[in-house]
């Protein structure tokens, strides 16, 4: 059989009403005896599709095809399989260190005579502006408009860097700043489901797949598209022409039984589910959720469902196309000719579910009766750390039991923040509170004398992509509201409220329903559109409430609606975070504090002093569905995504650069370029043995990218901060890190810089701390690394398991990459981050099971060998690690080469995947 033959046989014709249309028939490869379709998991067959469609002889073969049709449910093949998504998703935290290093990329080719032109997307782009709005303004009416205001007055050379883009690069599209949210607008507007593409051979169908920079690109495998987020380094690769390689993942069956109960929510089922996968283990394989009762669940629902999966460890979370599917895009305004190619191709596939489907043959499988799902959030430091409602008040005490006591209070003094203003009405539970209770601190705020005690709630924000792409918790939170307010209750003064719409759809229709006066009489004014509190834009506390967690070492609560709740990420002053419903945003700003039991005590009183309990505010299902029917149609998405590239006056004013080459400044605290490819050579050096090497850090389990590379704000008194003021910033105009990733000389010094990490060389000390060991001195890790690598000694970062888990950052690679960090040594490492590493020509090395570094006796202040890298790499290889201890002793272990794939170890070989993407363009 000739290269290329299955691909010409596969060839058919698709007639619809978009016209005829070429497709690559899956069915064939059955006939052929190369494959049983309905025993694949449909992510399979949508990968033996992209296989099939793409096989070129090069990038793509007929090897690849056979390994994606021989998968196996309990082997997959360990064979590196090349994968060619359609489109790439980017918002604008991950987007703009993308577009400076391809602007560094021509630069760099430019420099060596070649044609800097070659540096463009070959793939299209999708960037979406969403998370560089900040909350600095809440509570009333102005509070959109004065944000806004700020926005472009913080992120001006951001904004126009990608105007730049815009004009000097082809298949780039930009979603200006204040229209939504990336993932509820790929959800919304720009997923197809089925793309048409003009190729060679004419108009070719074929699944709508992508890759994003952020890990909740996850979400859209609600609406069946098929993908995932993956490191920035990744994604310029494949927009450059390259494939996605990986291997072929176990799938786990996921089996939804029954329906939800009233007063639970998408919210809690995910909550639920993600407890549930994170137990169970599913870090880099796909889940793929089945059976006939996913008809009982909206596609907004799946998709909440679906954006979780970066939390439960899953590459995705895949639900196949059906009816729902089809529903969902007419009621969001897609045309019937559209819809009908999505049904179409889907049937002619063997892509479409219904409940007659026969089960595919799964890795594994979960089962859960969604009956048995209750009330519940998650926290207060990990989304899968799910907590009942009724156990909130006790969890929050377990959890920082050690600490309230650390900080000089006795067992009996501690207080769990039973919150009260002065004069106001009583708490008849009060007595009866099981923890005893110490003085809370006394501030001034608004003209009241109030009291906080650890637990006030002082954040509550509905945020995020994960809930406010659904309209039944939206509506739910705001009925919620309505009732509260028709009993005259407002939430607690000491709460800074707000409310971020994942798209101007939202706000049209909580206004059609007539709800938005009431949630803006509680404070929950539209803050702006865009990701703000779950991403740690949350902006000021007012000074009184933060003068007093300060003063006070007050542990202090966050409740929010979004996806994630790291230590450090929603704001530096709030320990104790937790993921919630928007419904229970709202709860808790009323009650004010997580010192609660909401399912028996109050959440406050009225105005005649009688308390009010959540299940007399709580909205019925049947309320919540009646209200969707009555304020949601079509007609609104048509509307506000008719002139979505236009974007706000503002956006519109900005000047656009001009020329193929980006003119870079240096006198710009934003934009720099960055030095991965200066000086770059065509001479590919060996792979050098490591040696002499110190631990720069050394960690626990659970490090997060938030811990590696934060992307909220910036202490001024720290190595960043300082950078920024020696260059004439002010503190009031730091921005946060994720606005400043187009500065290296920032994010350098941002490493390893979340204010709660836990450096285990320096267990007195919280943040970015660490003993530079020559001279066994206290020092910042910056400053600490810049002395090793003056040097000329290399470092490497001790963890635990989990190591690598959130968001997937980029800088949380690049930047121990340029602290001089050449290996990590971990018990294991979250996916997209040991991708990232790799691409950065970091060595990440997994400790063999049963063994850590207590395990193995290490305390961090050895000097390491890691040996055997010169003699040649092979994927998954051992490779021997000598500790040199302080007194002369050694220990010595092999650990596992995680480089995966044999096309990693030509990334790492020559220095990087952007390295070798640049040698190819200059030796083409």
């Amino acid at each position: 059989m000739t290269e290329g033959s299955l691909h010409n046989a596969a060839r058919a014709t698709l007639r619809t009403s978009k016209g005829d249309l070429i497709y690559y028939r899956l069915g064939h490869l059955e006939e052929a005896g190369l494959a049983r379709l309905s025993r694949l998991p449909f992510t399979i067959r949508v990968l033996l599709e992209n296989a099939l469609r793409n096989v070129d002889g090069y990038l793509v073969t007929e090897d690849d095809i056979a390994t994606v049709a021989g998968w196996d449910a309990h082997s997959p093949p360990s064979r590196a399989f090349p994968f060619m998504p359609a489109r790439v998703l980017m918002q604008d935290f991950t987007g703009v260190p993308a577009v400076v290093d391809l602007a560094a990329m021509r630069s760099a080719i430019d420099r060596h005579g070649g044609d800097p032109k070659k540096v463009n997307p070959l793939v299209p782009i999708d960037l979406v502006i969403d998370h560089s709005v900040q909350v600095d303004y809440f509570g009333d009416a102005t509070a959109f408009s004065r944000n806004v205001e700020r926005e472009f007055q913080r992120n001006r050379e951001r904004y126009m860097l990608l105007r730049w883009a815009q004009k000097a690069f082809e298949n780039v599209r930009v979603v200006p700043p204040g229209t939504g949210i990336v993932h509820q607008v790929n959800l919304e507007y720009l997923a197809s489901v089925i793309a048409v593409r003009q190729t060679k051979e004419g108009l070719v169908a074929l699944p709508d797949t992508l890759i994003g920079t952020d890990s909740h690109t996850t979400m859209i495998n609600g609406l069946s598209v098929l993908g995932w987020g993956v490191g920035g380094i990744e994604a310029e690769a494949v927009l450059l022409g390259q494939p996605y390689y990986m291997q072929l993942p176990q799938v786990i069956g996921f089996k939804l039984k029954g329906a939800l109960r009233e007063g639970v929510t998408a919210t809690d089922l995910v909550l639920t589910i993600t407890q549930m996968l994170r137990k169970k283990g599913v870090v880099e394989k796909f889940v793929e959720f089945y059976g006939p009762d996913l008809s009982n669940l909206s596609l907004p629902d799946r998709a909440t469902l679906a954006n979780m999966s970066p939390e439960y460890g899953a590459t995705c979370a895949f639900f196949p196309i059906d009816e729902i599917t089809l529903e969902y895009l007419r009621g969001t305004g897609r045309d019937s000719p559209q819809v009908e190619l999505v049904e179409q191709y889907a049937k002619a596939q063997g892509l479409f579910r219904t409940a007659d489907t026969p089960e595919p043959e799964y890795s594994d499988t979960v089962e859960l009766d969604m009956s048995t799902v209750e009330p519940s959030l998650a926290g207060p430091r990990r989304p899968q750390d799910r907590v009942a409602l009724g156990d909130v008040r006790t969890g929050f005490y377990t959890a920082f039991k050690e600490q309230i006591s650390a900080k000089g209070q006795d067992k009996n003094d501690i207080s769990l923040g039973r919150l009260e203003s002065e004069g106001g009405n009583p708490d008849p539970q009060k007595e009866s509170v099981k923890e005893p209770h110490s003085k809370p601190a006394e501030v001034e705020l608004n003209g009241q004398r109030i009291k906080l005690g650890h637990g006030a709630v002082v954040v509550a924000a509905i945020t995020s992509c994960t809930n406010t792409s659904n309209p039944s918790v939206m509506i739910g939170a705001g009925l919620l509201a309505q009732k509260a307010v028709e009993l005259g209750l407002a939430c607690k003064p000491w709460v800074k409220t707000s409310m971020a719409p994942g798209s101007q759809v939202v706000t049209e229709y909580l206004k059609m329903a007539g709800l938005t006066p009431y949630l803006e009489s509680l404070g929950f004014h539209t803050v702006g559109y865009g990701c703000t509190t779950c991403i740690g834009n949350s902006g000021p506390l007012p000074e009184p409430v933060s003068k007093a967690i300060n003063d006070h070492d007050l542990i202090a609560a966050a409740v929010l609606s979004g996806n994630r709740n790291f230590e450090g990420r929603i704001h530096p002053e709030v320990r104790a975070n937790y993921l919630a419903s928007p419904m229970l945003v709202v709860a808790y700003a009323l009650a004010g504090t997580v010192d609660i039991d909401l399912t028996e005590e109050p959440l406050t009183h009225d105005k005649e002093s009688k308390p009010v309990y959540l299940k007399d505010i709580w909205p019925s299902q049947k309320e919540i569905g009646d209200t969707i029917a009555t304020s949601l149609n079509p007609e609104m998405f048509k509307a506000r995504y008719s002139h979505v590239f236009d974007g706000p006056e503002e956006w519109r004013k900005l000047p656009v650069p001009e020329g193929t080459l980006y003119q870079w400044d240096s006198d710009s605290t934003y934009i720099q370029e960055p030095p991965f490819f200066q000086g770059i050579s065509m001479d590919v050096q060996k792979p050098k043995d490591i040696r002499g090497a110190r631990v720069l850090v050394m960690l626990g389990d659970s490090i997060t990218t938030d811990h590696i590379s934060p992307a909220g704000s910036i202490p001024a008194n720290r190595p960043a901060g300082q950078h920024l003021i020696s260059r004439g910033v002010q503190p009031r105009d730091f921005n946060t890190y994720g606005a400043r990733r187009g500065n290296h000389e920032v994010m350098i010094r941002g490493t390893f810089g979340n204010v709660r990490l836990r450096n285990r060389l320096t267990p007195d000390k919280e943040g970015d701390w660490t003993i530079y060991l020559p001279d066994n001195q206290l020092s910042s890790i910056f400053d600490a690394s810049m002395k090793y690598k003056e040097g000329g000694i290399p470092t490497i970062v001790i963890a635990g398991k989990e190591y690598g888990s959130g968001s997937s950052r980029d800088w949380a690679a690049k930047g121990p990459s340029l602290l001089g960090v050449k290996a990590v040594l971990a018990e294991g490492f979250e996916r997209i981050h040991r991708s990232n590493l790799v691409g950065m020509g970091i060595l990440p090395l997994q400790f063999k099971s049963g063994e850590s570094a207590q395990a193995l006796g290490l305390s961090g202040r050895e000097s390491f060998d890691i040996t055997g890298l010169e003699d040649g790499l092979r994927p998954g290889q051992d490779v021997q690690v000598r500790a040199i201890k302080e007194d002369g002793g050694e220990i010595t272990f092999n650990v596992t080469l995680r480089i995966d794939t044999p096309v990693e170890v030509e990334y790492y070989r020559q220095g990087g995947v952007l390295q070798t993407v640049i040698r190819r363009m200059l030796e083409g």
